[in-house]
């Protein structure tokens, strides 16, 4: 499989340092609006094609799967010229500004039966699998509660801070805590509370995040882009509960036993070893190719509209209007 990346940022690094090991996937071209770092970019990393325009990039016909690399507010755009040139997309998350530009992408990948998927990393980790065997099996008994947080400092990053990139916290790390909560109990939500800190430039600085599900489930999740957190994951059940070291990338999984003295640790799983994470995200896109699917099912396009249907309400109680909405 031929794979290009569409922006040449620090995001399209690691991708590129994922993919240089994989087999069966090779490092075909790199696209940047400066021919001079997209050059840099190849012979950094062995891509065998560089372009100074995303267009000249696209009309390559060897190319198999792009990979959208650049701020959230051109994913739209550029995911829908990839697939116009009838290249497979995966789109880095989140995957658009709002609902209709995400269903407007969808469509196009339908109607021309191309694979498009989202690039939210934790959907197709290995992790996912595990927490999810322990919930299913009634490890920690029925679970009643759900805490998230994600935090950062990368507030002095241009894309975070600027409205007409569509930064803030919500589409760059709120993104992630809202998908922990849907691997474990889906999207039966009844009712959102959201609250967020604002940055001097009119976006989320800091964002807080209340759900509450129809069997009286909540679910409460905390991002900034001002400190590092802890990242923990914690799924709270009526017999014991999980501890997730680092929802952003799972490192360590450990399962608790309720005890009149304190918790007791039952159970502590390592994550299998991997290059950078990222490599489930690609593969699994091989496979759906392969399989000719228009979507991976770890991260189906149905998932995809709800998850950004939350967004759109959360950034509603946020006042928020990006430019061009």
């Amino acid at each position: 499989m031929n794979m290009a990346i569409l922006g040449a940022g620090g995001i399209a690094e690691i991708m590129a340092k994922t993919i240089a090991p994989l087999q069966d996937v090779e490092s075909y071209a790199i696209g940047s609006r400066d021919i001079a770092k997209a050059r840099a970019f190849a012979e950094k990393h062995g891509f065998q094609k560089a372009y100074g325009s995303y267009e000249e990039m696209l009309s390559d016909p060897v190319i198999d799967l792009v990979y959208i690399a650049v701020p959230h507010s051109h994913h739209h755009m550029w995911t829908i010229e990839a697939l116009k040139a009838g290249k497979h997309v995966l789109c880095e998350k989140a995957f658009a500004v709002n609902e209709k530009q995400t269903r407007e992408m969808i469509e196009l990948s339908e109607k021309t039966g191309l694979l498009l998927a989202e690039a939210i990393w934790t959907r197709y980790m290995p992790s996912r699998k595990l927490i999810t065997e322990i919930v299913e099996r009634g490890d920690i008994g029925r679970v009643r509660t759900i805490s998230a947080n994600l935090g950062y400092k990368i507030d002095m990053n241009e894309r975070m801070v600027k409205p007409e990139l569509a930064g803030g916290c919500l589409l760059d790390l709120t993104v992630y805590t809202l998908n922990f909560a849907s691997m474990v109990w889906g999207d039966d939500i009844r009712r959102i509370s959201a609250s967020c800190v604002m940055t001097d430039t009119g976006v989320d600085g800091q964002d807080t995040v209340m759900l509450e599900y129809q069997d009286d489930r909540m679910a409460s999740l905390f991002t900034t882009m001002y400190t590092l957190t802890n990242r923990m994951g914690l799924i709270c059940g009526t017999e014991g509960y999980i501890e997730v070291q680092n929802i952003n990338n799972p490192e360590q999984i450990r399962v608790y036993s309720p005890d009149r003295n304190g918790p007791e640790l039952r159970v502590c799983i390592d994550v299998p070893a991997q290059i950078t994470g990222y490599e489930y995200e690609v593969l699994a896109c091989k496979k759906a190719i392969e399989e000719g699917k228009i979507e991976c099912p770890e991260m189906p396009h149905s998932q995809t509209i709800q998850i950004m249907c939350q967004m759109d309400q959360i950034r509603k109680q946020f006042g928020i209007v990006y430019p061009g909405e």
